[in-house]
């Protein structure tokens, strides 16, 4: 049986998020319950993350558009579904007369996660609009990231439950998602519309890779709307890193949940997953029928007023006196997300060209890994020298430099 691209792409979507919500709804459980991290290692944990993807994004960017995005988009989901596996069999490898501790088997598995994300990562956008077209592909992006809602949910449901099990089995079963997914590509995933650059005989494979780099770089460097672009993921990249590895963190340490309602943590995290997806399923069902997503103006703007949301949603988490104040702020925060996402991805790809769309892609990808390389760190001395509010309150002002960039974006357009 033979499936189109766009199909590939948004079952694609709907498994990753499938497997992505499988293990990161509960993770908080695993990392902060079951391994007794503090902020500072759950920081450094994202840190090691983010330093791997920082060292091998700009590779792996090259390889896909030197040779084939298919190919990296294949690789990246066996090497993540291996990765994620390790990293929930931490607690079983660091245990009783191991030399290795389990957070160090947690930092392995991160460094391979970072290596596989970078493989996917850039290539699979790449890929889906030179397959699908740069008029088609806007709309096709809301659609997947809609269509993904649906696997979010249904991953929540088996996070809580797989959790109630054993708190590392979320990341085991969603490793193995993602190694059934590399199954899947490998068999209908097709290149159609990609043209591997050719290679002489004087030329070495990594003058090639070369060549497409400097190209990627000439590209970035001549355009002053992607050199913005660079700069936003620096500052996206340092909030973002803060909030997702301390949110959860907040609701343990300062907040609680009601003593009337006897549910776990990890039953709260999944009550708290399934409001925000119905939520973001609303919100995309209006952007699809009210947003024109082939408009720059248009989604250059949306992504103005989403950031000046975001900024105030994030600093209302970490004001946050009761559960339902912080509660409101998360599911707000997190509808804004969901919409963010697809619109910026389609104002990226508005302004790259098809030749070197992975290597920039990837170069965006290495910007935002360099803001949550240096920003993770700094927002989790402050969590431990002062509080997670305090953490989550610095995570909101690395984030207003974006709206200056947005502004001027929109000005230079």
């Amino acid at each position: 049986m033979k499936l189109h691209a766009s199909r590939v792409y948004t079952i694609m979507g709907f498994m990753v998020a499938l497997a992505n919500s499988t293990m990161f709804t509960t993770y908080a459980v695993y990392q902060i319950i079951a391994l007794g991290l503090n902020p500072f290692q759950l920081l450094l944990v994202g840190a090691v993350l983010e330093v791997t993807v920082l060292l091998f994004e700009g590779i792996t960017g090259v390889i896909a558009d030197t040779y084939s995005r298919r190919l990296s988009v294949i690789i990246g989901m066996f090497v993540l579904g291996f990765g994620f596996i390790l990293e929930g069999s931490a607690i079983w490898l660091g245990t009783g007369s191991s030399v290795i501790p389990a957070f160090l088997w947690l930092l392995i598995a991160q460094l391979i996660f970072g290596v596989g994300a970078t493989f996917v990562s850039g290539a699979d956008t790449a890929w889906i609009v030179d397959e699908v077209g740069e008029e088609h592909a806007g709309g096709l992006f809301l659609e997947a990231k809609r269509i993904g809602l649906y696997g979010t949910l249904i991953g929540i449901g088996l996070s809580v439950g797989l959790s109630a099990l054993a708190p590392n089995l979320p990341y085991v079963i969603g490793g193995l998602m993602y190694a059934v997914l590399g199954g899947f590509l490998l068999i209908y995933m097709k290149e159609t519309k990609f043209t591997a650059m050719k290679r002489t005989a004087d030329t070495s494979h990594w003058q090639n890779m070369k060549g497409t780099w400097v190209l990627g770089a000439q590209m970035i460097r001549r355009h002053f709307v992607l050199v913005l672009m660079l700069i936003v993921t620096l500052f996206s990249g340092a909030a973002s890193e803060g909030y997702d590895r301390l949110w959860q963190a907040h609701f343990i340490m300062d907040i609680g949940f009601p003593q009337s309602i006897q549910f776990t943590a990890a039953a709260w995290f999944g009550i708290i997953a399934v409001l925000s997806t119905f939520l973001s399923l609303f919100a995309m069902g209006i952007a699809q029928r009210r947003l024109d997503m082939c408009n720059e103006h248009v989604v250059l703007r949306g992504m103005i007023v989403l950031t000046i949301a975001r900024i105030a949603a994030i600093l209302s988490v970490a004001l946050s006196s009761n559960f339902i104040w912080v509660l409101v702020s998360v599911l707000i925060l997190e509808v804004i997300r969901t919409m963010s996402g697809p619109m910026y991805d389609t104002w990226l790809n508005l302004n790259i060209e098809s030749r070197s769309r992975a290597t920039v892609l990837s170069m965006m990808s290495q910007s935002d890994a360099l803001g949550q390389t240096v920003g993770g760190p700094l927002v989790g001395w402050v969590g431990n020298r002062f509080s997670v509010r305090a953490s989550l309150v610095v995570a909101a002002v690395l984030l207003s430099p974006v709206l200056v960039l947005f502004s001027r974006a929109l000005r230079k357009r």
